[in-house]
């Protein structure tokens, strides 16, 4: 089968990516997938990587790049208007960042072509709200199957009748897309282990970590954090701190940004990392942060959740919390036992390595979309 994964990036990676790596943008479109893969953030190319080694076809597609979509146009022969406007984004105590902001019909041309030239039995579309429903019609010739995937907010007064299968990690949404007639299955998040060989040993360990977004669909997390940072040593990480009030405890607490690779070693040199689940996911466990930390083997203390032994078994691989202050009271205890802390965390990086990869997922997302092609 042919795999063709469509994705957005947040404008706060996008500036960290091209300015970690100057001079990116002028290079061929290969080079700046490969690095945008390399990053290690999201999904990165996990889905195609390892459908790949499952012996299929994919690519991956980050719609809103407008640096990696021009270059394909070029190469491609596609037409590009060189009249694109350039913007400066100004951020305080950072140097000025200028790129083109493509209109979205131009973006939308550039994904037009790309789906037309790779013809794809399975389009996966991985952001629902920013990729249309009137686009997606149109695509409808090109592709055999249209696919959606989504665990965050839905977007309001959206129809969905244009796709042949919406995949959620949150049990709740399942159950809502089949009420509306539209197929829906369980495709849940996973670690990628080749992130394993990206670590750093022997540095420093962080005590307490929290790393993750801060924004109205986050209220139960800034409340959980305001709770523990003044009462605890923790160091935060995450965008959207400017959403917080001026006077949070946060931001006592608060570390920076850290995107990909660097998340990740931020999580690998704590002995203790927290979760709190985004406020749509209500009752249900799903987040990508339940796979990512325990893959790189920090204890992970989480949100209690119906659903969490489905994935790990709480108390032996991972540690849950129904409140702020039993969340406060666990990372207490945990600190003061290490030899118990070190025996959950190993467990539960055994449980991720052994049933959560992202070469499993891949395999039952096979299995999934043959049912429906």
């Amino acid at each position: 089968m042919r795999f063709l994964i469509i994705n957005t990036d947040y404008p706060e990676l996008l500036r960290w990516l091209y300015t970690r790596h100057p001079k990116l943008e002028k290079e061929p479109y290969e080079e700046q997938i490969r690095v945008r893969a390399e990053s290690l953030f999201g999904v990165a190319d996990f889905y195609s990587s390892n459908l790949r080694r499952l012996g299929h076809e994919a690519w991956d597609i980050h719609a809103n790049n407008q640096f990696m979509q021009k270059v394909w146009a070029r190469e491609h022969g596609v037409e590009a208007d060189s009249d694109w406007p350039w913007y400066f984004h100004l951020k305080k105590g950072a140097l000025p960042w200028v790129s083109q902001v493509l209109p979205e019909r131009k973006l939308n041309r550039i994904l037009a072509a790309q789906i037309r030239y790779y013809k794809p039995d399975v389009l996966l579309n991985q952001d629902m709200v920013a990729i249309g429903i009137e686009f997606l019609r149109e695509m409808r010739p090109y592709a055999r199957l249209i696919v959606g995937q989504i665990a965050s907010p839905l977007p309001k007064k959206a129809e969905f009748g244009c796709y042949d299968l919406i995949m959620s990690s949150l049990p709740s949404f399942v159950d809502y897309f089949r009420r509306m007639g539209v197929p829906a299955e369980l495709h849940r998040f996973a670690f990628e282990p080749r992130i394993q060989s990206s670590l750093i040993d022997g540095e420093e360990k962080i005590s307490v970590s929290f790393v993750g977004s801060f924004s109205s669909h986050h209220t139960a997390r800034s409340q959980l954090l305001e709770h523990l940072c003044a009462e605890l040593e923790i160091r935060v990480w995450g965008h959207g701190i400017d959403s917080l009030p001026k006077n949070s405890p946060i931001r006592r607490c608060y570390m920076g940004q850290a995107w990909g690779i660097d998340m990740y070693r931020v999580l690998h040199n704590s002995k203790i990392t927290v979760n709190q689940h985004i406020d749509v996911a209500a009752a249900h466990a799903n987040n990508m942060r339940l796979y990512e930390a325990t893959g790189v083997g920090v204890l992970l203390i989480t949100d209690w959740k119906v659903d969490l032994q489905e994935m790990f078994e709480p108390g032996k691989e991972v540690v849950a919390y129904r409140s702020h202050e039993e969340c406060a009271d666990l990372i207490r205890y945990y600190l003061e036992h290490e030899d118990e802390r070190a025996a959950v965390a190993l467990a539960g990086q055994q449980r991720t390595l052994r049933r959560h990869t992202y070469y499993e997922r891949m395999q039952e997302l096979i299995d999934i979309v043959r049912k429906f092609l």
